[in-house]
């Protein structure tokens, strides 16, 4: 392992910006910089003032940020420019800071192409969210050729609107299952509603494909019960290491090994 710089005024700094921070971002990021030599340090952060935490990324030089809920979409405006499928949806978990120029990215849309990339594209599936994530997942799913879908959201002006911009169909309330079953909501998250089922357990028996955003706890109840079931599961865990890992190249131009992102991986869930 190459020796990582002390902290001094030549290390640059980046950050995360959600309304709940969690570790495993700030572990894995830091985990690599150790890893790689990297003169780098990350640092997870909530805000009440959002436009004033991006001015301080600004200020700064804060190299990077990651974006999580409820800021995705509200960030937007706050920034110079979008790059690729942030633009294409409109929906940001990445900025990086180029001599103050504060550029927008999406990499939860590359991790859910790369996780999807395995499974038969005629697969219907049901969507249950229409938030920032869902965006992503869903412009992902269409990106990747899946053409038989259907978005659950209780808000019909934000779930059908999701819908119709990615040619999928839309329901209010969870009706016929699917082969592929996607979680993009807060149920089943660590924090007070842990043991609810995103997904009733008949439409779960009747799945082939679990697939669940949530990354605390590591294995929701979704995710448990479909496991014991013997369905694949997709975890939020794999959804979280793929997008932090191209989070890191972004901000660093530095791709580490696959044993590298491994390590950093185990270490942030083994760390909690």
């Amino acid at each position: 392992m190459t020796t990582k710089p002390p902290i001094g005024r030549d290390t640059r700094l980046c950050m995360s910006l959600s309304a709940r921070p969690g570790n495993f971002g700030s572990r894995f990021h830091n985990r690599l910089y150790e890893l790689t030599g990297l003169d780098y340090v990350y640092k997870s952060f909530s805000t009440t003032d959002l436009a004033a935490a991006v001015g301080g990324i600004r200020a700064l030089n804060i190299r990077g940020c990651a974006i999580s809920m409820p800021f995705k979409e509200a960030v937007i405006p706050m920034l110079d420019g979008l790059a690729g499928s942030a633009a294409a949806i409109d929906s940001v978990n990445t900025i990086v800071n180029d001599d103050g120029r504060l550029t927008g990215y999406n990499t939860d849309y590359a991790a859910v192409v790369e996780l999807i990339a395995d499974i038969d594209r005629a697969t219907p599936f049901v969507l249950r969210g229409s938030g920032g994530m869902a965006k992503a997942v869903a412009a992902a799913l269409r990106d990747s050729g899946f053409g038989q879908g259907t978005i659950v959201a209780r808000n019909e002006a934000v779930g059908r609107g999701l819908a119709d911009l990615y040619g999928f169909a839309w329901a209010s309330e969870l009706g016929e299952g699917a082969p592929l079953l996607i979680n993009v909501t807060p149920i089943g998250m660590t924090g007070g509603n842990e043991d609810q089922l995103a997904f009733p357990e008949a439409m779960i028996a009747e799945a082939e494909i679990a697939f669940d955003v949530v990354q605390y706890p590591p294995e929701t109840r979704f995710l448990g019960v479909a496991r014991d079931m013997g369905k694949r599961v997709i975890t939020g865990t794999e959804v979280a290491t793929i997008q932090a890992l191209e989070q890191f190249v972004l901000y660093t131009g530095v791709r580490p090994t696959p044993e590298q992102v491994q390590e950093a991986a185990e270490y942030a869930r083994n760390m909690g």
